[in-house]
């Protein structure tokens, strides 16, 4: 008769994965003037090619909803309040952060 095998130690599987970060500041503006420039300038055109990057209406660029899917798509940490205030009281840089944020994510292809 075979011998059986016993198993004594299970294969453990992490599904856990590390908190990202926002790939820069939200006062970070000089990092990528263009972005800021068009933030300043022409806040509804960054709303829509933020919108548009993520597959949304042009509408939902600058809502509480979009920076949450956002950060929590890429596992930044934060909360809805913090969304929440930070798009109440720093909209635009809110904006241009989450522009920055994308085509530095883009250009690493992890977008």
């Amino acid at each position: 008769m075979a011998s059986q095998t016993v198993i004594t130690v299970q294969p453990q599987f992490s599904a856990v994965q590390q908190r990202g970060e926002w790939q820069t500041g939200l006062m970070d503006c000089c990092s990528d003037c263009g972005v800021c420039l068009c933030g300043m300038f022409c806040l509804p055109c960054l709303n829509c090619q933020v919108a548009g990057d993520m597959d949304e209406c042009c509408l939902c660029g600058t809502s509480v909803a979009m920076r949450t899917l956002y950060r929590t798509k890429y596992n930044i940490s934060g909360s809805i309040l913090g969304d929440f205030c930070t798009i109440m009281w720093c909209g635009p840089c809110s904006l241009c952060q989450l522009k920055r944020d994308i085509n530095r994510r883009k250009e690493m292809g992890t977008f």
